[in-house]
């Protein structure tokens, strides 16, 4: 009897997470055409009737508790999949039953689940990508005075997203490891640093200005001295900071190679900065986290980057 339950639950969990991903998939074949559509003709009636916009628009679902549960997820499937071995004994945990077609199901539905957690992952990635760039095409429409009072008013996917990460951090590094589409990264992760680090003037022997935080280069120059390092670690914790900057420097090195890839925001974003002033910066921004914090020991992510960065200058010396 309890073979038997156990047997129906993992069949309406399979059948769930199988339909999620159909539903995605059809929300994903209707957006991108249109999204496409938008930006070559500027019709915002396409992605008006989009379907994942009149989804997200309607008063049956929540729209911020859609985001959050994305994200929790996310989280936690990727937290289940990190621990390989305990995947790889869900066969051998399972009580053999009398019945052998049932164990074969038993088994099968072991082996599969753990691809089919991978791929959920996924989906909800790209729903919330889809979301976002919805959001960054809406904000053109507006601009283009191409929306109305009838389109209404929603928060920013990527808002919503960088609220929950700084209120629960914990899920900052399996979000940005699931999360690999290096243009959103980058540009969120630029987004955090502008939302949650004060702002500060950083002295040079020629001036006393601000550093403008609006660029890549600009935020890798807060962590350029012993004062401005500490505010930043201290707002938003030596974890964090290092996970950021090890994301971005990896996500800007993926964007600045694929030539397909370039807009006015990344331009914008790294604008005056050239590859070898990023690598320097970046150098410098983990040399000044371990001089401060010299009992702290740098991460895994921090070190690639930095020997990245080393290796991409030493290229080109």
């Amino acid at each position: 009897m309890i073979n038997q339950r156990s047997k129906a639950l993992e069949t309406k969990i399979l059948r769930k997470m199988l339909l999620l991903h159909y539903l995605v998939s059809v929300l994903e074949g209707d957006f991108v055409p249109r999204n496409k559509a938008f930006k070559e003709k500027m019709s915002w009636t396409l992605l008006r009737d989009s379907l994942l916009n009149m989804l997200l628009g309607s008063r049956k679902i929540i729209y911020k508790s859609l985001v959050k549960d994305c994200l929790s997820v996310i989280s936690d499937v990727f937290s289940d999949l990190h621990d390989i071995s305990e995947s790889s004994s869900n066969v051998d945990s399972v009580a053999p039953p009398s019945n052998e077609i049932s164990h074969n199901c038993i088994a099968a539905f072991a082996l599969a689940l753990p691809e089919l957690k991978r791929s959920t992952c996924i989906i909800l990635k790209n729903v919330l990508r889809m979301m976002m760039e919805l959001d960054a095409s809406r904000n053109v429409a507006d601009v283009q005075g191409l929306t109305t009072r009838a389109d209404g008013v929603r928060s920013p996917a990527a808002e919503i997203i960088l609220d929950d990460l700084a209120y629960n951090s914990d899920m900052l590094s399996p979000f940005f490891q699931v999360f690999d589409d290096p243009w959103w990264k980058l540009k969120m992760i630029m987004q955090y640093f502008r939302k949650y680090i004060p702002k500060f003037p950083v002295r040079t022997r020629r001036s006393n200005s601000t550093v403008n935080d609006s660029t890549f280069e600009g935020v890798l120059k807060c962590f350029s001295n012993s004062r401005s390092t500490k505010n930043i670690i201290k707002k938003i914790g030596m974890d964090v900071a290092q996970l950021l900057l090890g994301h971005a420097f990896l996500a800007y090195l993926s964007v600045s190679v694929d030539s397909s890839a370039e807009n006015d925001d990344f331009e914008e974003m790294v604008k005056g900065s050239s590859l070898t002033e990023i690598c320097k910066h970046i150098i410098a921004a983990f040399t000044s986290i371990r001089k401060e914090y010299k009992n702290t020991e740098i991460l895994l992510l921090g070190k690639e980057a930095v020997f990245t960065a080393a290796t991409i200058l030493s290229t080109k010396s």
